[in-house]
Order: C-alpha cells, then structure tokens, then sequence
C-alpha cells in the first residue's frame, strides 16, 4: 500500500489557529461506515450515545516541553523541545541550534537553575540529555521555566495554555495535546454520563512522532513511534463491562483507540503499563473500539492511515472532500468527525 494514497489538498485558509469557544460549539460531521454524513455541532454528540455505552478518555497532560537557555561554554542561546522520556532524568529531545550539541555540551535555563548535558544523538537526529535540576522535580521546573509546544502549523500565539489540554488533562507527561477530546466541557461530560454511560479514562503520553510525515514509500515499511500507556484494572473492568452487556465502546481519538487495540484480549480488555509501536492502518482487524471520535488529521499522517483503517479509505477521503467544500476547520484546534 502507497502512502500516497493517504494523500489531499488542504486549502491553507482552512487550518484552524485557534480554538473555538466554547468547547463544545465546533462542527461536528457524523460519519457511518455505510458512507452516510450528518454535520452537526460538537454538543450534539450526546444524542448518539445510549445507555451501557462506554466512552474512553485519554487523562493524559501536555508538559511545557520547550526550554530556552543558553551553552556553557559559549553563551549561544538554545532551544530544547522534551520528546520522551528515555529513563528517569533521561530525554530525547530536539535541540536547535544541534549541529554544535556534542557529547559533553551543557546546556542552562533558568540561569542555571536546570541544566541538561548531552549525552549522544538519536537515530532520529535528536539527542539524549540527562537534567541536573539541583534536587527539584524536573516536573516542577518545567511548569516554572517551560512553555507549551504548539504544532508547527499553528502560528497564532495561544492567549490560555488550558485550551491546550483537555478539561480532564490529569497525568503530566505529554508534548502534544490527545485533540479530539479538547471538544468537550464538564457540562457536556455530564450530560453522556446521566445518559448512563461511564466515561472511563486511561492514559497514553504523545510524543512528536504522532506528527512527523511518515517518510517511506509503503506503508507497511513504516516504524512506529513508541508511547507509554496505562491501562489500569478499574478501567478495563468497566470496559469490559460494558462490552459483556452490549455496550459499545466509544474511543476519544487515536490516542484512546492504540491504547484500548494494544491491550485487547479476548473479547475484553487485559490491563497493562508499557510502551506500545502499535501502528494500525487499513486492513488492521479492530477488537475493542466501536466508535471513534477524532479531528481531521494531515495528509500522508499515520493518524490518517488509522481513521482510513476504521472506516474505509475511500470513505474517508471522501468525507474529507466533503468537510473541505463545507468549510471545517482542520486538525489540532479544527472540527471533530464522528465514526459510528
């Protein structure tokens, strides 16, 4: 299968920059697997849920993962980007200027208050660097020197760093946002509770690689980026209740639908702490999720290459068609579809 295949023209204009307010007042297009399309508003979600259903949220928390310092040695100034966490006090991450980023360089923020030292480069051009953050959390350091990492495409300064985090936001680990939950309100969480739906939450921390282009010829050649997950015991208990009484199960984004894949069992769901590559694109067989709420996502993306292996490619692609001659507003901070 050809990446080009997941391929389309976004008109620029249509790349939202900032958030809508509130919440919950974004487009909404409903897509079945049948190719049948409704356009509603974000809020009107509610009416698509019944009784048993289950809907999985991703509690995860974006870090402010964007230092800026300066070398030791020269005083040039540095800007670091958190990707993962490698080991404890041990990330990769992006450095800018990197050519001059050796082994042994250290670099200060906060006026030395944390320092990083360069360990080595990455395969993927990045570095490892360990912090020295004189006995503080490095959590802690990163709320009082960081900032919040924007998406490339978004060029509008964010006026709130909370419209970047999901009302439910719990687990600090993150350096981009799960986004197809960022449509929801603790209002609108309610009312799909009082329906009778539990609203279950796991955890999976993003990394850049969720947005880098996948840079090979067939998709099937492709690596995927590794996440931490969690999937604790409550959570697939409820699940899995669900399921057992007809339930369906309902996926806040591609983020939720790896977790809950990469932890199918049997006809259930097996709790579990780890790291997942899982990397699902047409032809992959779904175990868990029934429905999948998500944004739309870049060409060529592998996010694309999961909503393309949920519902079809040919329908997504069409249904995109559709969104662009409607007007929607496109990815992070754009419109959201639901896949039923």
């Amino acid at each position: 299968m050809k990446v080009e295949e997941f391929d389309y023209y976004l008109p620029p204009e249509l790349i939202a920059q900032e958030p809508v307010e509130p919440r919950d007042s974004s487009r909404l297009m409903v897509l079945y697997r049948n190719g049948d399309i409704e356009h509603r508003v974000f809020r009107d979600i509610v009416s698509y849920f019944e009784p048993g259903d289950c809907l999985v949220i991703n509690d995860t928390r974006v870090i402010r993962a964007r230092l800026s310092g300066y070398r030791r040695d020269t005083g040039g100034k540095v800007e670091i980007l958190l990707l993962s966490e490698a080991a404890p006090g041990i990330w990769e991450v992006l450095v800018r200027p990197g050519r001059r980023a050796r082994v042994g360089t250290e670099l200060y923020f906060g006026g030395g208050e944390l320092v990083a030292r360069v360990l080595g480069k990455t395969q993927s051009g990045g570095r490892l660097v360990s912090f020295d953050s004189g006995g503080a959390p490095l959590q802690d350091m990163l709320e009082r020197l960081g900032s919040i990492p924007l998406p490339p495409y978004i060029k509008a300064p964010l006026e709130q760093d909370e419209r970047y985090q999901t009302v439910y936001a719990m687990r600090r680990g993150s350096v981009a946002a799960p986004t197809a939950g960022l449509h929801f309100t603790p209002e609108l969480l309610d009312s799909i509770r009082s329906l009778g739906v539990r609203v279950v939450p796991v955890t999976l921390h993003i990394g850049l690689g969720t947005f880098r282009p996948v840079k090979v010829e067939e998709v099937e050649q492709h690596e995927m980026h590794e996440e931490r997950y969690q999937l604790a015991p409550e959570a697939a208990s409820a699940i899995n209740e669900a399921r057992s009484t007809g339930g369906r199960i309902f996926a806040v984004g591609t983020t939720c639908t790896r977790v809950l894949e990469t932890c199918a069992g049997d006809g259930h769901v097996v709790p579990r702490t780890g790291s997942t590559r899982l990397f699902i694109y047409p032809g992959y067989h779904f175990k868990v999720v029934d429905a999948l709420i998500t944004n739309f996502h870049l060409p060529r993306s592998t996010l694309l290459m999961l909503v393309s292996a949920f519902a079809g490619r040919e329908n997504i692609l069409r249904a995109y068609n559709i969104a662009i001659q409607h007007r929607y507003r496109f990815y992070s901070f754009g419109d959201a579809m639901l896949i039923l």
